[in-house]
């Protein structure tokens, strides 16, 4: 059966990667979080203070990082760094403060870009980011760039931060995604941007269901048929 590469760009916290996980999950494909990965590099930086302006440093410190995806015994994917499970610790408000600095580090998307590449050479994946249809995958079959309502963005953060019984305001997660839009906007490397051929999808006013099934009629739009039912 044709498969293809499926590409997802967005800022923060505007379903990009319920969309990504449905999407794989329908059409059997695999599921790329490039986000984990930029937060699980951040949270080797943090966890052994590397200086972030020391070329030679974070050069070191990416050569001593794996970085894979596993799913556990109740099917959800985690984020495996050097063989530990790190996907809680990813989510962390500390990892979100610092994330967007370390993924505007050039030698940091060589490195994380060279193994997204690899991991989609085989066709059949769903990647979500900040630069796959425009860097990592600018072939890719179809490239969705998702968007939503800054005040949307905010309070979906803000649940999904008080349903891990983290505590902060919603001033606070306002100031972190505006900071993380602009460096995500204006990092000289690879900045976040809407691919030419990318299609622009709000999900402001969408249920999870709605913004999942939409996805799902442009795949179906190019001949691609889901196999299992997306949730």
């Amino acid at each position: 059966m044709k498969k293809i590469n499926i590409a997802i760009d967005g800022f923060s916290s505007c379903g990009k990667s319920t969309i990504a996980k449905a999407l794989a999950k329908a059409l059997n494909y695999i599921f790329i979080d490039t986000g984990a990965m930029y937060r699980a590099v951040t949270l080797y930086f943090l966890d052994h203070q590397i200086p972030l302006d020391d070329p030679q440093a974070v050069s070191n410190a990416l050569r001593q990082m794996q970085i894979q995806f596993e799913r556990d015994a109740r099917g959800r994917q985690r984020t495996i760094l050097n063989g530990r499970d790190v996907e809680d610790e990813i989510r962390s408000m500390r990892v979100a403060r610092a994330v967007s600095q370390v993924a505007a580090i050039p030698a940091v998307r060589r490195a994380m870009v060279h193994q997204q590449q690899n991991m989609a050479k085989n066709k059949g994946v769903v990647m979500d980011g900040r630069d796959i249809g425009t860097v990592v995958l600018p072939d890719a079959e179809l490239k969705l760039f998702i968007t939503a309502r800054p005040e949307v963005r905010t309070q979906r953060r803000y649940r999904e931060l008080l349903e891990k019984g983290l505590s902060i305001s919603p001033e606070e997660v306002a100031e972190n995604l505006a900071q993380r839009d602009y460096i995500d906007s204006h990092r000289e490397d690879s900045p976040l941007r809407r691919a030419e051929d990318a299609i622009l999808l709000d999900t402001s006013d969408l249920s999870r269901e709605e913004q999942v099934q939409k996805a799902l009629k442009l795949v179906e739009k190019l001949g691609i048929k889901p196999e299992n039912t997306a949730s």
